[in-house]
């Protein structure tokens, strides 16, 4: 298992949601979102961040349609993953992301905010929810491994 943080990319064309796991990899905390400028200030940015946060595996999130077939955008995704891939050294997955900017949408209504804030705060709530659900899976795929014995 890696040691480091975990960093969760919302990907979009003016902004991108992003998130950070604990140091124990337990729960997603949302961090302010990037609006994009271009490129490579996008991934200096990223860079940094990935720094300041000990960083060990990015995961980004995957746009695939609902059929679970690639997209525009997803073909796009991948593209970016594999520039942070060459940029940051680090592994970087792409991870279904089908559902999330709604589960998001629904959090923030529910939490009263008014649509404004909820336009502001719906990329880094998106980014948490992907995030937190690749540290469950991860939590459930360990529970549920059986351990190997060493040779």
């Amino acid at each position: 298992m890696q040691s480091g943080r975990i960093l969760a990319i919302d990907y979009g064309s003016v902004r991108m949601g992003l998130a950070v796991s604990d140091p124990l990899g337990l729960t997603a905390q949302g961090l302010p979102t990037l609006e994009r400028t271009n490129k490579q200030a996008d991934l200096g940015r990223i860079s940094q961040l990935a720094a300041d946060y000990s960083v060990a595996e990015v995961i980004v999130g995957h746009p695939i349609s609902a059929k679970g077939e690639d997209t525009e955008m997803s073909r796009r995704v991948a593209r970016f993953a594999d520039e942070l891939r060459a940029g940051l050294g680090l592994r970087v997955l792409l991870w279904d992301e089908r559902l999330t900017s709604l589960e998001a949408d629904r959090a923030l209504k529910e939490s009263g905010a008014s649509r404004g804030a909820r336009r502001r705060a719906r990329d880094r709530m998106a980014a948490q929810i992907l995030l937190q659900s690749y540290l469950d899976r991860r939590a459930y795929e360990r529970e549920h491994t059986p351990a190997r014995a060493e040779p």
